[in-house]
């Protein structure tokens, strides 16, 4: 049901996985989301940046692996706006975001 890689951009048959990233620090009011959305849409993903009520932002993105792991990899190499604590994260299955990448 979908795991297929048809469709998955640069990656050809790559697995669709998806990456739930929580970033702390200053990361609110900085422009943060924005700089995430513009990443992801560069690497061909889905999903939503998302302000949390305890300071952080969550990030869901959907595509290949390797472009959700450069999207990680640019969260930590510290180039974001603001300033960035620390990133956590979990990997799972895609669950079929919408298109295009949400700043919620």
């Amino acid at each position: 049901m979908g795991d297929g890689g048809d469709g998955a951009g640069a990656g050809g048959g790559e697995k669709v996985v998806r990456l739930t990233a929580w970033a702390r620090g200053r990361v609110q009011g900085v422009g943060f989301r924005w700089w995430v959305r513009s990443r992801a849409l560069e690497l061909g993903l889905t999903g939503s940046a998302t302000n949390l009520n305890d300071g952080r932002v969550e990030i869901v993105a959907e595509g290949p692996r390797a472009s959700c792991e450069r999207l990680l990899e640019l969260l930590r190499e510290g180039a974001t706006p603001g300033r960035l604590a620390g990133v956590a994260e979990r990997w799972s299955e895609p669950r079929g975001e919408g298109p295009g990448f949400l700043e919620r």
